[in-house]
């Protein structure tokens, strides 16, 4: 009999993780960009102003189904949020100074075989065990980051102890130097380092591809996918990316300089993860759309 699956573990960490960070990509840009020679090339670059605050709802739902010895146990949780950017500092060049902070969260999960586990932060009902540090960290700034107008992080000093995110969480995605049109692409490298406990810890090269699938009424909508560029054939590393392997598209007002919506999801299997007959599955989605301005 498989030992229940406990929320506080792996799968709330993922939560706390998603909440707490604002998980920007780390890579170089590649120097793969492919423009269309259309006349309709426009260039894309964030624009913030001192003193302003950016307010984004976020939402996001995942399932993990996991079955090993011919049981199978499935988690759901369900998490809503307002997360708020303040802008400390604008230089000339647009590098730019911002404050990241979670203004309120509910949180609710399923375990099968368990009751439903649900809290809103703005109730006075205490935080469920493991919950606890979601409640400290909200409304108090968790990290400052310093970007450039093409969203490349220089500099990022963490303010709360928090877990490694996974990129879902991104509203800042990096843009290109180079002006764009429909079509147009570019590659961003990232490196995800994997661990295993009691096994091996080992580094996975990622690649990021966005496309400009089109621009509309000043919008470019932008479609982005993740490829694994290293090999792997150990099922207990593969499963520990299924977080991290996503698709999804972005919403770009261009004329604000600013992300307006970004949608992403998962749904991917592995196999032999924990004996041969084992298996795990996550099937996630999230959305984080701008509400104040």
């Amino acid at each position: 009999m498989m030992a229940p699956l406990r929320l506080p573990t792996s799968v709330l960490l993922g939560l706390i993780a998603s909440l707490l960070l604002v998980s920007l990509t780390h890579g170089e840009e590649d120097a793969s960009t492919v423009t269309d020679a259309s006349p309709s090339q426009r260039l894309l670059r964030y624009q913030f102003h001192p003193g302003e605050t950016v307010s984004a709802q976020v939402t996001h739902r995942a399932v993990t189904e996991t079955t090993v010895n011919g049981t199978t146990q499935s988690v759901e949780t369900s998490t809503d949020s307002v997360k708020s950017w303040k802008v400390t500092a604008v230089a000339a060049d647009g590098t730019t100074t911002i404050e990241h902070s979670v203004d309120d969260v509910t949180m609710t999960s399923r375990t099968s075989g368990h009751d439903t586990v649900r809290w809103e932060s703005d109730s006075n009902a205490p935080a469920p065990a493991g919950y606890e540090g979601v409640r400290l960290s909200l409304g108090r700034p968790l990290s400052t980051l310093t970007l450039d107008a093409c969203g490349r992080v220089l500099k990022r000093r963490n303010l709360f102890p928090s877990p490694p995110s996974n990129t879902g969480d991104l509203m800042v995605v990096p843009l290109p130097d180079e002006s764009v049109a429909a079509g147009s692409t570019w590659t961003v490298s990232e490196e995800i380092v994997v661990e295993i406990p009691g096994g091996p810890r080992k580094a996975i090269r990622t690649r990021l591809r966005y496309r400009v699938a089109s621009i509309h009424d000043d919008v470019a909508f932008i479609d982005v996918d993740t490829t694994v560029l290293t090999p792997i054939d150990d099922p207990r590393i593969e499963s520990r990316l299924l977080e991290r392997i996503w698709d999804g598209r972005i919403e770009f007002d261009i004329s604000q300089g600013c992300v307006l919506r970004r949608e992403t999801s998962v749904d991917r299997r592995v196999v032999g993860f924990h004996g041969p007959s084992s298996s795990i599955r996550y099937k996630a989605s999230r959305e984080e759309a701008v509400i104040t301005r």
